[in-house]
């Protein structure tokens, strides 16, 4: 037993045995230069990319290298349809603030004209329509005597009566258009009696005609401007009888007549 344990230990001792190197020596070897040849060989064919059938694995080195020698990873990325992962729609979000204005761009020039649309409905009936114009020109064929009462000079001869604001029936002109006014009165005297008449502004003498008695008839007239307000009246007063008072007229002959016109609409003053 001791024997066999001083053997392996001078094996051991004598050097460490290679695994890769063939049995041989290189002094026993026929042709030395072989291997050199073909290690130039197999490395000229590495760089040219040729693969050999056979190759010499005998040198640790060589494949030392082969096996240390780092190639480029490649990773296959998968692709993602985002389509497919696209949520629901959401809510909408509450109203921003206004913004600023901006500034005013040019005028643009005019559209071209649309079609004619169709006819509307028929509306509601409007005011009446307002007037601004009052004219009148009446006549009386009749004389007149006074009596005991003063008398309404009423007139039978319609000359003009524009919108038939004087009633022939009273003896009256009535305002429906406020403002200024002309009147005139034109009456002929009877001969031996006195002309004594007033033309009246409601109830109020406005101004007076008046002729003393004469053994000639003649003509007299008297004029005047009043402004009046709705509803006014303008009319004619015969004196009543404390002496004898008349006016007079025929049947053939046109001679006591009553005229007024609007001036001015009070709206226009």
């Amino acid at each position: 037993m001791t024997t066999a344990c001083v053997v392996a230990m001078l094996l051991l001792w004598a050097g460490p045995v290679d695994p890769h190197r063939t049995p041989y020596d290189e002094t026993t070897d026929p042709d030395p230069s072989r291997d050199q040849t073909n290690l130039q060989n197999h490395h000229r064919d590495a760089r040219s990319g040729e693969v050999k059938g056979c190759r010499r694995c005998c040198d640790p080195e060589e494949e030392s290298r082969r096996q240390n020698q780092h190639y480029p990873q490649y990773q296959i990325v998968p692709q993602i349809n985002v389509t497919l992962l696209k949520g629901e729609k959401g809510d909408t979000g509450e109203r921003g603030l206004h913004g600023k204005p901006g500034r005013a761009g040019q005028t643009g020039g005019p559209g071209p004209s649309g079609l004619k649309g169709s006819r509307g409905s028929l509306g509601l009936p409007g005011e009446a329509c307002k007037s601004y114009f009052a004219a009148f020109s009446v006549a009386r064929k009749k004389g007149l005597q006074s009596n005991d009462y003063y008398q309404t000079v009423l007139f039978d001869t319609e000359l003009v009566n524009l919108y038939g604001h004087f009633s022939m029936f009273t003896g009256e002109f009535y305002c429906y258009v406020p403002g200024v006014y002309y009147f005139s009165l034109n009456v002929h005297t009877w001969n031996q009696k006195e002309t004594y008449l007033h033309v009246m502004h409601n109830e109020r003498e406005v101004v007076i005609l008046y002729a003393q008695p004469s053994d000639r008839s003649v003509m007299q007239s008297q004029s005047l401007m009043l402004q009046l307000d709705r509803d006014d009246r303008v009319w004619v007063r015969l004196f009543k009888g404390e002496r004898e008072n008349a006016i007079f007229s025929d049947d053939f002959d046109t001679y006591i007549t009553f005229n007024g016109h609007l001036i001015k609409p009070k709206h226009e003053l």
